[in-house]
């Protein structure tokens, strides 16, 4: 009888084929209930895909139908944030900047940060980077300065690009210096055109000075809420106006310095696409915006797509939209800003999607009077070194960690109850966000390449799949 020998370079090759083929047949998933007894938990079943699917809804996963790729998810960096960051001691800062900026075990992954550029509503005193006594003026911005972000800010967003050399930051201004400004008052008030030019340079010197600090800035918004007077700080700019200041000043200016810093127009609320499209639809004005950046305190998301729509050359952001929850409350409203937010704004072509804000101490301090906001909640809550994870921390995880930068999402149906999203990632996975929106638990199919797999999910959950 003949004897065969079986080369074990080549079992070996075997073996690692099947154990890859069943890795790839197996779904692991990160779950949140919203009785808190499972808080973004990784789940020790594994489901299996096999070519049986069961009687119940089925979301089908389609990654041959595919749409905008995804820049990151992420969070306000504002200056009263890194302000509590700074005061932590270095050990107790090192370790919650790993446990939201590492993808790592726990780690949330969080992927895209947004800057104030100088103070914001959540700082506790407005300044600009180029303070003047009244009736002064520096058109040439030669006293411009960094200024307060040097004690906090900056050496935070050092400390997390350390851990994340590859973070993407955006920029967004509440108000130029008051000495550009038709009312010498931090709230409201119109930009003065005869200070176009100068603003513009402003703005290139932050970019500038932040590149200096080891900082580089992808992209910046022309102003954040340009309807919303009667923040502290803020600048009404209507669409006209910021038409007119993109193509004659910040565009030219931007080509000048050879910046290629991303120039996004809007930063409002969903319910005026009118604006944006307004300023897309000047041409000379178009050539210099990247796309579009979107808040939901007002409008519908599907008004994202509007604009997509009418401009599908330029790109979609969501910038801005403050989650909350009082920590104490026995159930966890998960499902509402995912539902809204991770799932609403990325199936309606935004390649961000950012909360409002990062950090705050358990008064939601600090804010600024006459218009800053009490009730902004902060992600995580900073008393000393305690840290405690809000709403909008375990929110994003489902997305932050998983759905890298580079990701596209790809089809996937929404059945009645069950609202979700789906991505390819650069390293080949897919990802599935599934919130449970109705009042009863829910057992569904998720149908991908002919194969399934069934899965139950809880009223009011959340459950990210990965295969």
């Amino acid at each position: 009888m003949a004897r065969y020998h079986i080369c074990p370079f080549l079992l070996g090759i075997g073996l690692a084929i099947t154990l890859s083929a069943n890795a790839q047949n197996k779904a692991s998933y990160w779950l949140t209930k919203a009785d808190r007894s499972a808080l973004f938990t990784k789940q020790s079943e594994q489901p299996v895909f096999g070519k049986t699917r069961k009687d119940h809804p089925t979301i089908f996963v389609n990654e041959k139908d595919t749409f905008q790729s995804i820049d990151g998810f992420g969070y306000a960096l504002t200056g009263g944030s890194a302000q509590h960051l700074i005061k932590m001691t270095a050990k107790a800062r090192a370790a919650i900047l790993k446990q939201l900026f590492a993808t790592d075990g726990n780690n949330i992954g969080v992927s895209y940060i947004r800057l104030t550029v100088g103070a914001s509503d959540l700082n506790e005193k407005v300044f600009s980077y180029n303070d003047l006594p009244k009736g002064a003026v520096d058109l040439e911005q030669r006293k411009f300065d960094l200024g307060p972000d040097r004690k906090d800010v900056i050496p935070v967003m050092k400390e997390i690009l350390a851990i994340n050399p590859k973070i993407k930051i955006m920029g967004s201004p509440w108000s130029p210096p008051l000495w550009m400004k038709t009312a010498h008052d931090a709230r409201g008030g119109s930009l003065k055109p005869e200070f176009y030019d100068s603003y513009a340079k402003y703005f290139v010197r932050y970019i500038q000075d932040m590149e200096k600090e080891g900082i580089r800035i992808d992209a910046i918004t022309v102003q954040n809420e340009p309807l919303h007077p009667g923040n502290n700080p803020s600048l009404l700019m209507l669409a006209k106006d910021q038409a007119d200041f993109v193509k004659n000043s910040l565009g030219p200016a931007f080509k000048k310095a050879g910046l290629d810093t991303k120039i996004v127009i809007y930063d409002h609320n969903a319910d005026r696409p009118d604006y944006p499209i307004s300023i897309l639809d000047d041409p000379e004005a178009k050539k210099y915006i990247d796309g579009s950046a979107f808040h939901l305190y007002g409008g519908k998301i599907d008004a994202l797509t509007e604009v997509h729509n009418a401009h599908p050359d330029k790109n979609i952001y969501f910038t801005e939209q403050m989650v909350i929850q009082n920590p104490n409350d026995p159930e966890i409203s998960i499902v509402s800003p995912v539902k809204r937010l991770i799932i609403g704004s990325t199936r309606n072509w935004s390649k961000t999607v950012l909360e409002w804000n990062l950090a705050a101490d358990p008064e939601n301090k600090p804010f600024t009077d006459r218009g800053g906001c009490p009730m902004c909640q902060g992600a995580i809550t900073i008393d000393g070194d305690r840290v405690s994870m809000n709403l909008a921390y375990y929110a994003l995880a489902h997305a932050s960690k998983f759905v890298r930068p580079g990701s596209v999402r790809i089809a996937s149906n929404e059945t009645k109850d069950l609202s979700n999203v789906a991505f390819k990632t650069p390293a080949g996975k897919t990802v599935l966000i599934v919130a449970n929106d109705s009042k009863e638990a829910q057992i569904f199919n998720i149908d991908y390449q002919g194969k399934a797999i069934t899965v139950h999910l809880d009223k009011g959950s959340v459950s990210t799949y990965i295969w």
